[in-house]
């Protein structure tokens, strides 16, 4: 660990600069998702109780560099009021965050306008930086969702200043470590989803890294394909055969055993409902012209929860099937639920990661049994690819 941690850091009398993500679903100006506020109230309250005085960054949608009052963080205030349970002032302007009120200087916290509105931030211009910079006293960047941007508020102001990782960003860090970094062997990883050409990079990095690999969703249509099964109208790629055939090649010269569908529910329609029947798959399988694989069968839900009894750590990304519509969702529960309960029984290291992959492990009703889910999304994603984050780099320069 190059970084430090809150524990680090001496912070009473001082004003921390802190990078959030509370980029949060808004409709009619009401905040409708209060998830990653929630995730931040840790970190804001060691701040606290140390001492400190935050002054929160962080942005709302992509402004462009452009005040556009549509993106005000103003609409997040109340819900951000009522998770810390304390007085927060926004400021609207650096001006105002540079000379403040006595209104702002009596608050427990400062939100600074969406840093955002400014074409400093994401030119990670160094004047704008050096300019958050003098704001401050400490840095504390708790935004792993961002950490694979080089923005003056991720990249830039971490060097400027005397920088920690906040506890999400610990949390995040500590958890990918553990799953990537020095995992307890043998380690898995489930990587779903639709297209392969979206993961190539994930993918060749995992084979090297992994004793298992299961691929599923339309990604497993394409690698099954590219062994010469004909799938009808399933989802695939014919442009990656190829790249299908290198990775597998890749996986099997790493040590890397690579677990494909044996079998699959097949349907002549996308629907929630629609008839189908299981068909076994291979490389010999030929469905009619009509016919479309939508998620994973019984024997590879077999398979699958067989390769995780072995497993001390899995990571996952991705959906193993058409999890959006019943009965499709039923590998990916089945799955879920597995790995969820092997986690419970503490035989199991469980790290989770990406927007379709939170949705299905809710759905599962399984998230809660993970050792870790990560809302990061890009940032997730790009760790698991094997590259360097700008923002983890900064805090450990």
């Amino acid at each position: 660990m190059g970084w430090k941690s809150l524990d680090d850091m001496e912070l009473s009398g001082k004003r921390v600069l802190v990078r959030v993500d509370i980029n949060v679903p808004v409709e009619n100006g009401v905040v409708t998702d209060a998830t990653r506020i929630e995730r931040i109230v840790p970190t804001i309250t060691d701040i606290l109780a140390k001492g400190g005085k935050p002054m929160l960054i962080a942005h709302f949608g992509r402004p462009k560099g452009r005040v556009n009052l549509e993106m005000s963080l103003a609409q997040v205030l109340p819900a951000l009021k009522d998770a810390l349970g304390r007085k927060v002032v926004l400021l609207e302007t650096l001006e105002g965050a540079e000379n403040l009120t006595a209104e702002a200087e009596a608050a427990d916290v400062l939100l600074l306008e969406n840093i955002r509105f400014y074409p400093g931030e994401e030119a990670n211009d160094q004047d704008f930086a050096r300019r958050l910079s003098g704001l401050g006293d400490v840095y504390c960047n708790d935004a792993f969702s961002a950490a694979h941007r080089a923005h003056a508020s991720t990249e830039a102001l971490a060097r400027l200043l005397p920088a920690c990782a906040g506890r999400l960003m610990q949390a995040e860090l500590s958890a990918l470590e553990a799953a990537l970094g020095t995992p307890e062997r043998p380690v898995g990883a489930v990587v779903g989803g639709a297209k392969v050409s979206t993961k190539i990079e994930l993918l060749e990095n995992l084979v090297n890294r992994l004793d298992v690999l299961v691929i599923g969703g339309g990604m497993a249509n394409t690698f099954l394909a590219a062994l010469g099964a004909d799938l009808g109208a399933s989802l695939q790629e014919p442009d990656f055969f190829d790249t299908a055939k290198d990775i597998m090649a890749q996986a099997d010269k790493a040590g890397c055993r690579v677990i494909l569908p044996v079998d699959g529910l097949v349907a002549r329609e996308f629907a929630a409902g629609a008839d189908h029947e299981v068909v076994q798959l291979g490389p010999d399988a030929k469905l009619e012209a009509d016919q479309m694989v939508l998620d994973a069968g019984p024997d590879s839900i077999a398979v699958t929860s067989a390769a995780f009894e072995g497993l001390k750590t899995l990571i996952w990304n991705g959906p193993m099937g058409a999890f959006e519509i019943a009965p499709f969702d039923t590998a990916t529960v089945a799955a879920a639920k597995t790995a969820g309960q092997q986690t419970r029984d503490g035989a199991l290291i469980s790290v989770a990661g990406g927007g379709d992959t939170v949705a299905a492990l809710n759905q599962a009703g399984a998230a809660e049994d993970f050792t870790y889910i990560s809302t990061a999304g890009g940032a997730f994603l790009e760790w698991m690819e094997g590259k360097e984050l700008p923002g983890v780099a900064a805090l450990s320069a």
